[in-house]
């Protein structure tokens, strides 16, 4: 430190303060949001902290200071070490004569409200489905469209609200042989489920959707982040991390009295790194973590890429493929995967 001048020791001190967060962020899937809930906003901000430690990285090495340069070498380090690098550099595609694919799609109402300037959403989503021909379709954010036209001869729709226009369906190329809904209370937010039979195995599949963090971007781009607007944003997140965990308890204590083997899609409005994900992640797989590439984005916010949206299976499942598709087709980016056993 005798060496710094006073701005390096500045700046030497923020990247202590950043490792800290970042070594927090550790514990946070094991801190429930009821007992701590500003520890859960830091699951959303792992990726950035991650990208400030390259930034620290690059700026000690450009200056000379090798000391200070190994604090954020070493959290890159642990960020490798324990699979919190957001970034993957290689993914898997194996070809198997039986496999099944399943895809995750958060829709957003099919455009209803015209945020994308293109009034034919629905027929692109229904050509984009048909192109790819999943086996599996988990939607979220349904709304029934006259211009949509899915071809799976199954489906379970759940409709949520008093005006029975939001719901979360579940398609099937198989016979659904049974489903149902855990109603979420107070919540526009839902998990269902079917099962189906495949090789004289039955399957569950889940379709999750937790709590939204109730942010809008419109919002903080025309009225800014003063004090007042952003301990309503902490207040915010805070309420709808707390809810989220109880929707993961009920869900948990759901999926462990099923015998089957479980497949589990959907939104949860958080990302890999929070208590929710680590809680129905369980010992499932992650498709993306098994055979993705990249980043792995599925919503931007503020151009801030996350991995929100997840296909989680059964161990016995081999995860021969995962792909992301950037379309523009929504909000979010459907994800699908390939699947054998």
């Amino acid at each position: 430190m005798k060496n710094l001048s006073f701005l390096n020791k500045i700046i030497f001190l923020v990247n202590n303060i950043f490792a800290l967060l970042f070594i927090a962020s550790f514990a946070e899937p094991y801190v429930s949001p009821k007992s701590f809930p500003l520890l859960s906003i830091l699951s959303v901000a792992v990726p950035l902290l991650i990208f400030i430690h390259v930034l620290f990285i690059v700026y000690w090495w450009i200056i000379g200071m090798k000391k200070q340069f190994f604090l954020s070498a070493f959290i890159i380090i642990l960020a490798i070490a324990f699979s919190y690098f957001p970034y993957k550099f290689s993914g898997k595609d194996v070809i198997s004569g039986n496999s099944f694919s399943v895809m995750n799609f958060n829709v957003r109402l099919f455009n209803r409200y015209h945020w994308i300037d293109n009034k034919n959403i629905p027929s692109k989503i229904s050509d984009f489905i048909d192109q790819n021909e999943p086996d599996i379709l988990a939607i979220q954010e349904y709304y029934p469209s006259k211009d949509l036209s899915i071809h799976l001869p199954y489906k379970y729709i759940e409709y949520k609200g008093e005006k029975k226009d939001f719901a979360q369906v579940i398609y099937s190329r198989y016979k659904i042989i049974n489903k149902g809904s855990l109603d979420f209370k107070n919540s526009s937010n839902n998990a269902i489920y079917i099962d189906f039979i495949k090789n004289s195995d039955t399957i569950r599949v889940y379709n999750l959707h937790l709590e939204s963090l109730g942010l809008k971007e419109r919002n903080i781009e025309i009225n800014g982040l003063d004090e007042d607007e952003s301990k309503k944003i902490i207040k915010r997140l805070e309420a709808a991390f707390i809810k989220q965990q109880s929707q993961v308890e009920q869900f948990i204590e759901h999926k462990n009295n099923c015998n089957y083997k479980v497949i589990i899609c959907g939104d949860f409005n958080n990302t890999a790194y929070s208590w929710a994900y680590h809680h129905v992640k369980g010992d499932l797989k992650d498709t993306f973590l098994e055979a993705g590439k990249g980043f792995g984005k599925t919503y931007s916010f503020l151009k801030y890429p996350l991995r929100i949206d997840f296909i989680l299976t059964d161990k016995k499942f081999k995860v021969n493929h995962h792909q992301n598709f950037d379309k523009d087709l929504s909000d979010h980016e459907p994800i699908l995967a390939r699947l054998s056993f």
